[in-house]
């Protein structure tokens, strides 16, 4: 797969993640602010667009893996022939090149797609579909409450983007014994995770020796992309949805909400945690 290509005039247009604009603070003082960019995200297929999301324009190449991961348009990084981004004054296309098998794939798809919303249940038909859509997990790790205490603070301790804006969601990926997370930030908590899930099949790390990161809360789609990616574990800093739970139990992942430091709450396969 080739990486993204930026030419010299595509440079020149393409946007940063955050930007400074003015504020009035209520002191009435005139001053300078952080803040982060959100702008027209195209994600195009062999020349057609599928979905059209707003998201910070940042680690655009992960999104377009991530997301078409995570939305099952293709089984594995190398069903990528190339990849490009082209940024225009009206937003940024991630042009996607297939491979013929998940070309062909997609193509069906598309024929039965009603409406792409980036939430994990694209191109479904029916909700029998909705249900089958869960991806089952083995999980191969267990975390201690030391561990998911440490996983929150290092994601929070290196959301930068999140730290100068405070405008924007952050997913990582706890590995116990790597000496770094993989975090990456969005405006979207879904493009969030997406950003992540492509960082990792970018880098060939199993999703299956680590647990997701959330400063989110946990939405049904949340934990289907989490099953996208292999992961057997989400930890949240918000609470789950009932839904949420359900699913994360019959893929078999232990979900962690409500993380504070060392206090926390285990919804899902309670022997995911020491």
């Amino acid at each position: 797969m080739h990486g993204s290509q930026l030419g010299q005039r595509d440079r020149a247009l393409a946007r940063t993640a955050s930007t400074s604009m003015p504020r009035l603070t209520s002191g009435r003082m005139l001053d300078q602010r952080m803040m982060a960019e959100e702008c027209p995200v195209a994600l195009v297929y062999d020349g057609t667009t599928l979905a059209v999301l707003m998201a910070t324009p940042g680690d655009l190449s992960d999104f377009a893996i991530g997301f078409s991961l995570t939305e099952g348009i293709i089984d594995d990084v190398g069903e990528i022939a190339e990849l490009t981004v082209d940024p225009s004054r009206d937003g940024i296309e991630l042009r996607v090149w297939l491979r013929p098998r998940a070309g062909r794939q997609l193509k069906e798809r598309r024929r039965r797609l009603v409406g792409p919303t980036g939430c994990g249940l694209c191109g479904i038909e029916s909700l029998r579909e909705a249900s089958a859509a869960i991806r089952p997990v083995a999980r191969r790790i267990r975390l201690t409450p030391e561990q998911i205490g440490s996983s929150i603070e290092r994601t929070a301790a290196s959301q930068i983007l999140g730290q100068s804006t405070r405008a924007t969601h952050a997913a990582g990926f706890f590995a116990p014994g790597a000496a770094n997370l993989v975090v990456r930030e969005d405006v979207g908590r879904h493009n969030a995770l997406d950003k992540l899930a492509g960082a990792l099949a970018a880098a060939g790390i199993a999703g299956h020796s680590g647990a997701v990161i959330l400063t989110s809360r946990i939405s049904v789609e949340m934990v289907q992309k989490t099953a996208a990616i292999g992961a057997g574990h989400i930890i949240a800093i918000s609470a789950p949805t009932a839904l949420a739970i359900r699913t994360a139990e019959t893929s078999g992942i232990t979900l962690v909400g409500v993380a504070r430091g060392r206090e926390f709450e285990i919804f899902s396969h309670f022997d995911g945690v020491a």
